[in-house]
């Protein structure tokens, strides 16, 4: 009988595959990355094959020195991964049985099937604990940056329209509170990664005697009171593509977020608006234009946002009309994975340096901040604590504030003869309204803009962050 050249091919084939089918299939060029989780898998696979009698000591201890060495070279730049072994589950284990003559028991109820599920969840268990911690430093970012300035108050937009002073901080502050629910995202994305298909086999389990209890809490597969977390079905486990789909949804609106913070940051540093000056390590000059300075670090991730956003779509499209269980379409999840986790990641990092090395033009905000059209509502309130109806003081307001125009005064320089053209319930003490650290200081509810307010929740998040 002739031998086929590709591992995975059984005695059914009479030869390997064409070339062309072989380039278009194979998947080593992305996977090889799983290489470190693809031994950790095998490893554990190993331990349970020997626990279960199918494998003897001496051929388990082969198997992990054989696996071990590998893996030393595959971190060393050493390995010579081979596109006709497709994927980097074949390429570990035809090296390993070229090594080791025990390695071809290893495969012994495993199929590739549940060995890819395995090891995206064993992949994606440590990026998802990574990008955790890379928006902790940049929520970090956030809040030193806002502490730093705790002081500046600057215009806050609604429609892109002057609106209402808010502090600097806090508008920072919203950033971070929009963080802390991607990372709770995450963590309980978390929780149904942390789930171990292997046992799976290809589609039906196996009728050998597998531990597949002791494989799971081998790999860290366990809830917070040290229970193996076990796929319950055996065709939904090797064909469950969630986890990568929630994660990825998680990934985009993180991606969301960013893009919104950097559409600020490009606001803000725009000769128009003045309020910040990012450094020059993080910034990009023009090819043609010499006094040019870019927020490139902002637009690139704002830009960047598309791609994760385009990586859910791809792989929800690819998803919906697989009927169970493996089919090879799931081949395309990886690249889809890695790109959204690696471009993710890449933006949270260089935002948070970004923000690092970003500092505030006071003055500017200042001069923003002194426009006395932002306290119209506070003019408002200040005649409903005079017993007016708030659509009435608001009717009043507006009037007011067209006089003002009218007569091309600032809204804080109309007289009090002026005001009280308009309504007789303006008093004498109607120009207190318009000083703006008394009215930052009036605005004590919490979530509010307020001075007390903004400096309690900078010390909160200090505290949480560490």
């Amino acid at each position: 009988m002739k031998k086929s050249a590709v591992v995975s091919r059984s005695g059914r084939f009479a030869s390997g595959p064409a070339a062309e089918v072989a380039a278009f299939s194979e998947s080593i060029s992305f996977d090889w990355r799983l290489w470190k989780h693809d031994i950790l898998g095998s490893l554990a696979h190993a331990a349970m094959l020997q626990k279960t009698g199918i494998l003897t000591k001496a051929e388990l201890r082969d198997i992990r020195l054989g696996l071990e060495q590998i893996g030393g070279e595959i971190a060393a730049g050493q390995f010579k991964w081979k596109a006709e072994l497709e994927d980097v589950h074949m390429n570990i284990e035809a090296e390993l049985t070229r090594r080791v003559p025990a390695g071809a028991k290893l495969h012994t109820a495993r199929s590739r099937n549940d060995q890819i599920a395995l090891d995206a969840r064993l992949w994606l268990r440590d990026e998802i604990a990574a990008l955790i911690e890379e928006l902790r430093t940049l929520q970090r970012a956030l809040v030193e940056l806002g502490a730093k300035n705790v002081e500046v108050v600057i215009p806050g937009y609604t429609h892109l329209q002057r609106a209402q002073p808010v502090y600097f901080a806090h508008h920072l502050l919203a950033y971070v509170e929009m963080l802390e629910r991607d990372a709770g995202r995450l963590a309980d994305c978390f929780q149904r990664v942390n789930v171990c298909p292997l046992g799976s086999g290809a589609i039906a389990g196996s009728t050998l005697p597998l531990d597949r209890e002791f494989v799971a809490k081998q790999l860290g597969f366990v809830d917070a009171k040290g229970s193996a977390q076990l796929t319950q079905n055996s065709m939904d486990g090797i064909s469950d593509r969630d986890f990568m789909i929630e994660f990825c949804a998680a990934a985009a609106l993180i991606a969301v977020h960013l893009s919104r913070l950097a559409e600020d940051v490009i606001l803000w540093v725009s000769a128009e608006f003045n309020f910040i000056k990012i450094a020059d390590a993080y910034t990009t000059g023009s090819s043609l234009m010499p006094q040019k300075k870019n927020p490139d670090v902002a637009e690139l991730t704002r830009g960047k946002s598309a791609r994760v956003i385009g990586n859910l779509v791809s792989l929800l499209t690819l998803l919906k009309g697989l009927p169970m269980t493996y089919n090879r379409d799931l081949q395309e999840d990886k690249e889809r994975l890695f790109d959204t986790a690696d471009t993710v990641r890449a933006c949270v990092r260089l935002m948070a340096a970004m923000l690092t090395n970003t500092r505030v033009n006071a003055t500017a905000c200042a001069a923003a901040a002194s426009d006395p059209l932002l306290l119209a509502t506070d003019l408002a309130d200040y005649l409903v604590k005079k017993e007016m109806p708030f659509r009435q003081a608001h009717h009043v307001v507006g009037a007011v504030v067209a006089l003002a125009e009218e007569t091309g005064k600032p809204l804080d320089r109309l007289s009090l003869a002026d005001f009280q053209g308009v309504d007789k319930h303006f008093g004498p003490d109607v120009r207190s309204v318009f000083d703006l650290k008394k009215a930052m200081s009036r605005r004590k509810i919490t979530g509010a803009p307020g001075t007390n307010e903004v400096k309690k929740q900078l010390a909160r998040w200090r505290k949480q962050l560490g």
